[in-house]
């Protein structure tokens, strides 16, 4: 194992970790509001799909990313107009977002397919001068590109909103109990619309990452299930966008190890800590899937011994008139 290897996943931990920060913390804000949005998975596919279109024929990244966000917020509204104003049961609606979203994802998407990544748009590691040239630090951290950036400053921006303006205390209070919040005059509806899309827009822009940084391309199936991993993320947690980084973070380094564990295998002359072991790599794909489920068993049982930190509306559709 060399030092390119170890620099290798370090940068790939920060990829995985951004991508499914970006889904995990727009579903936050959904779920803040009290709309559980289970169609992460189908948004973040119609988003890759949309971004690697766009990027293809325009050569922009930004411009992939804002046609996204605009598709998949539009897209999540969806969700919003059938379990807000309709009153829809929220699992069912998510679950019918993705399987749409994938099912548009896959036919809109079948032209594209054989499209070379070379023809698009990525977004490229930023060059920060003396500070990207700093050994192992400036080659990870300092080395990122532009959208992890913009990652970065939306959750701190995410983190004030809500914890610290009049705007997040609305939020927080039509989560927390619509009735009461309608009452002090916050507009319910309005607010969860607004809070699904932008979750949606949120998704839209992991895809854009999927697609243009993360596995530059598209292919059926290129989410491979990180939506539903977003979505455990949140309860994980516990509905903070702090501790949602840092399982991002967790996660994302189960999901990078897996391609690279067998490089860490020792060979002779190496000078830096290897395994002496081999790993089926299809158990070790396997992780983060199987850490979702143990954690989410894990906080189901933990919760009946604890007061629920969970948003007290989530799930619940509110109408005005049985108030």
């Amino acid at each position: 194992m060399t030092a390119e290897t170890i620099i290798g996943l370090i940068t790939s931990i920060f990829e995985f970790g951004t991508l499914l920060y970006l889904a995990a913390l727009g579903e936050t804000i959904a779920e803040k509001s009290g709309v559980l949005n289970l169609g992460v998975e189908g948004m973040m596919a119609v988003g890759a799909m949309a971004s690697f279109w766009i990027g293809a024929e325009t050569g922009s990244p930004w411009l992939a990313l804002l046609f996204a966000i605009a598709v998949t917020a539009a897209f999540a509204t969806i969700h919003g107009i059938a379990s807000v104003v309709v009153g829809a049961d929220q699992v069912v609606s998510g679950l019918a977002l993705t399987i749409l979203g994938l099912g548009l994802a896959a036919f809109f998407g079948q032209s594209l397919q054989l499209t070379s990544i070379l023809s698009t748009a990525r977004f490229e590691p930023v060059n920060l001068g003396p500070l990207s040239d700093i050994a192992w630090v400036g080659e990870t951290i300092f080395s990122i590109d532009a959208l992890s950036w913009l990652a970065i400053v939306l959750g701190i921006i995410t983190w004030f909103v809500l914890s610290r303006t009049r705007l997040g205390l609305s939020l927080r209070a039509v989560g927390e109990s619509a009735a009461t919040a309608d009452a002090a005059g916050t507009k319910v509806v309005a607010t969860r619309l607004a809070a699904v899309a932008i979750g949606g827009g949120f998704a839209g822009m992991a895809g854009t990452y999927l697609s243009l940084v993360v596995a530059p391309g598209w292919s059926e199936g290129a989410t491979g299930g990180l939506g539903w991993i977003a979505v455990a993320l949140v309860i994980f947690g516990a509905w903070k966008p702090g501790r949602v980084l840092f399982g991002s973070l967790l996660f994302g380094g189960l999901i990078a190890l897996g391609p690279r564990l067998q490089t860490f295998r020792c060979q002779e002359g190496e000078d830096i800590a290897c395994l002496n072991f081999e790993a089926d790599p299809v158990l070790v794909s396997m992780l983060p899937y199987v850490l979702t489920v143990v954690v989410l068993i894990f906080l189901s049982i933990r919760s009946r011994n604890r007061p629920s930190v969970a948003p007290a509306a989530i799930g619940q559709a509110y109408r005005r008139e049985e108030r």
